[in-house]
């Protein structure tokens, strides 16, 4: 709400807004000390209090001890945090007016002075403490008491870090999750419910059963996923989305090739909760911590330094020559210090992990002038969202006290989509934010392609060099890089730096070297399990790693023997066996999977989750069903055509054929070996083992 447009505090909620301020700033005060704080008799203290505790904004709670001027403790709950929040919000906008009126009185004029949206625009000064959503530290330690009382929901990977930046006023000036009005604007025309500018929907999304559990008006409590409270809620709004729309308006189609899109449909619960949320505590991070800043903790920084102008440099890979050539430019462009915000929250599936990229900016940071530079990391859920994420990406860094933020060409840009075509034009995500620029005031730095001059040996902005045809222009791709680290080739020096190449090589080694899994896929009777293991025989008398055949009956034996063959039950083994395999892979050996995995959603799921740590080999036993049938050598088709067996996949229940496998055979008058040997030069040709 803006400040202009913010309905006043009214004379009876001032004496609320008090009470409740003096509470969370001196808990553990004396009625006597409380009384005086506010300017309010005893008696009149004692009124608002039970007041204030029939209406579920206050615990009273008796307190032991020989002062008897101290026989009550006062604790703020969830939803008298929130109050106080709201309540804020009127003070300043009462007090807002009344200094407009008192300029007019003076002067005859107007101040002239707008402010453009709630708590945060009275500081146009980027080095100004920001509002956060946490309370006092005394409360925090009374409300975890209470909050344990609650009905609590789990959060995901993907919620603790949006909580996160809800709680630390990264998101501001979001006070929770949307409700169901502010996400309706935020999806069809990226406004909040008052107009502010917010891109992104930030929902809190739950399965059905958690949510048909709950009321409006409810307080929930957040938990991470070692059960530690981070937060409270309160549930406000409960909705079923329409996700596609949401796909096609925020990331500009609803296909599954996006990985957010992939998310939304396939990970994401079918129910959207919003309400406004109390801080308690922010999540704990055993990693990088000198390197975690909040964004008053990096807007103080820039105050001690005196860095009146800051571009900030978002990256999600490993920083190279180009990139430092590029960010020096842009500072000096500017004429600004230089704050590389790398994410470390969740980006695109088969990124270089934050761990390995990490240690990449920190060997490369000594680099950079001290004086100038610093880095901190974000822990942001990425959504590669394109234009919409370039705008959400600047009132992040404004929030964080930035004055200037680079926007790269096909910025926060997902790949490819289903038909072969990038999901966004090159520069679609600068031209959002330049048509932004001056509301949400960060200025934008756009991003120069960087190449190597060979003969003057520097790196010079590709569109600015005017004698192209006589000088050598070298350049090494995303892609020609992962080839080189993958077949253990020389990365030159005038494309990186070495100790960012050792860094890169320790977690890549070559590909022969790296752990992978084959992951085998088809009918019941396809050949799945026998081509399976002829493949791990030759595999293991090659040597060199260790091999595990996950076989589909073997896991239903050791891992999933309480599970049924229900669609949720089926999916639930499919996600065992990709956890399983991910490990083996990310330890350096070779898992062979055999499952049936009838759904495409499921199989794409396992692939992005061993992709973050090997080769993911899909190869689909193409045996058509009449085939499997003919085979059907434990009765089971017999059985399902009779139905004594439901939702038997390719008689009862769907098959979605793969696409894109890495490899199709065909079982049919082919024997065993000729089938696995098949799979042995595919991943020969994909450098996965050495030939021979």
């Amino acid at each position: 709400m803006s400040a202009q447009g913010a309905k006043p505090i009214t004379d009876e909620e001032g004496p609320l807004f008090h009470l409740l301020r003096q509470l969370d700033l001196a808990p553990d005060a004396s009625q006597r000390e409380i009384s005086s704080a506010i300017g309010v008799s005893l008696g009149r203290l004692n009124a608002q209090l039970r007041a204030a505790a029939e209406a579920g904004f206050i615990k009273i709670s008796e307190r032991s001890g020989p002062d008897r001027r101290q026989r009550f403790a006062y604790t703020l709950t969830s939803r008298g945090a929130a109050e106080k929040a709201r309540l804020t919000d009127r003070f300043l906008a009462r007090k807002f007016l009344e200094y407009q009126a008192l300029h007019a009185e003076l002067t005859g004029t107007a101040s002239g002075y707008v402010p453009t949206s709630h708590r945060t625009r009275f500081m146009q000064n980027n080095l100004a403490p920001i509002p956060e959503l946490y309370v006092s530290y005394d409360s925090a330690q009374k409300m975890k008491v209470e909050a344990g009382e609650l009905v609590s929901h789990d959060l995901t990977p993907r919620q603790i870090c949006d909580l996160e930046l809800l709680m630390n006023g990264g998101f501001y000036p979001l006070k929770g999750f949307l409700g169901q009005e502010d996400y309706d604007g935020v999806v069809e025309n990226m406004r909040l419910a008052d107009g502010s500018l917010w891109p992104m929907p930030i929902t809190l999304d739950v399965s059905e059963k958690f949510a048909d559990s709950l009321e409006i008006g409810q307080d929930i409590a957040l938990r991470d996923q070692e059960g530690v409270i981070l937060g409270t809620m309160t549930v406000t709004d409960r909705w079923v989305p329409n996700k596609s729309v949401e796909a096609e308006k925020v990331f500009g189609a609803d296909d599954d090739a996006h990985p957010a899109v992939n998310y939304l449909h396939n990970t994401a619960g079918k129910v959207y909760l919003g309400g406004p949320v109390t801080g308690i505590q922010q999540p704990v991070h055993y990693d990088f911590r000198a390197r975690r800043d909040t964004p008053n903790e990096l807007r103080a920084t820039f105050r001690k330094l005196g860095w009146r102008k800051v571009v900030a440099f978002q990256t999600r890979n490993p920083l190279h020559r180009a990139h430092q050539e590029l960010t020096f430019r842009a500072a000096k462009e500017s004429q600004a210090n230089l704050l590389i915000h790398p994410v470390v929250g969740m980006t695109k599936p088969g990124d270089v992990d934050h761990f390995t990229r990490v240690r990449c900016y920190e060997a490369v940071l000594d680099k950079y002038p001290a004086s100038t530079t610093t880095m901190s990391l974000l822990p942001l859920a990425m959504r590669m969202a394109g234009p919409r994420e370039a705008v959400w990406h600047g009132l992040i860094r404004k929030n964080h006290g930035v004055t200037h933020f680079i926007v790269g060409r096909d910025h926060a840009g997902p790949g490819k989509n289903s038909a072969g075509e990038d999901f966004y034009g090159p520069y679609d995500a600068q031209e959002l934010f330049k048509e932004h620029e001056e509301e949400m005031g960060i200025e934008m730095v756009p991003f120069k392609h960087m190449v190597y001059v060979q003969e003057r040996a520097q790196y010079e902005p590709n569109d600015e060099i005017e004698d192209k045809e006589n000088v050598t222009i070298l350049n090494i791709s995303g892609t020609e890089l992962r080839r080189r680290l993958q077949e253990g080739l020389e990365i030159p020096d005038w494309f990186s730096f070495p100790e960012v190449v050792q860094e890169l090589r320790k977690t890549k080694p070559p590909r022969s070297q790296q752990g992978f899994t084959v992951f085998f896929t088809g009918f019941s009777g396809s050949g799945k399990s026998t081509i399976a293991n002829a493949l791990m025989t030759k595999l293991m008398e090659m040597g060199g790693r260790p091999v595990t055949l996950l076989d589909g009956d073997i896991v239903r034996k050791n891992l999933s023997s309480e599970l049924g063959f229900s669609k949720e039950h089926r999916d639930l083994n499919i996600r065992r066996i990709g956890y399983v395999a991910s490990e083996i892979t990310k330890n350096g050996g070779i898992a062979i999977c055999a499952p049936i995995a009838p759904y495409a959603a499921t199989r794409r799921a396992v692939r992005e989750e061993i992709e973050q740590y090997g080769a993911f080999v899909e190869v689909h036993v193409a045996t058509s069903l009449e085939e499997c049938e003919r085979r059907d050598r434990k009765g089971l088709y017999k059985l399902a055509r009779e139905g004594k067996i439901k939702e038997f996949t390719g008689i009862s229940d769907p098959y979605d054929v793969p696409q894109n496998p890495e490899l199709s055979v065909e079982t049919e008058n082919v024997d065993v070996d000729n089938c696995a040997h098949q799979v042995v030069l595919k991943l020969e040709s994909m450098g996965l083992i050495a030939g021979h």
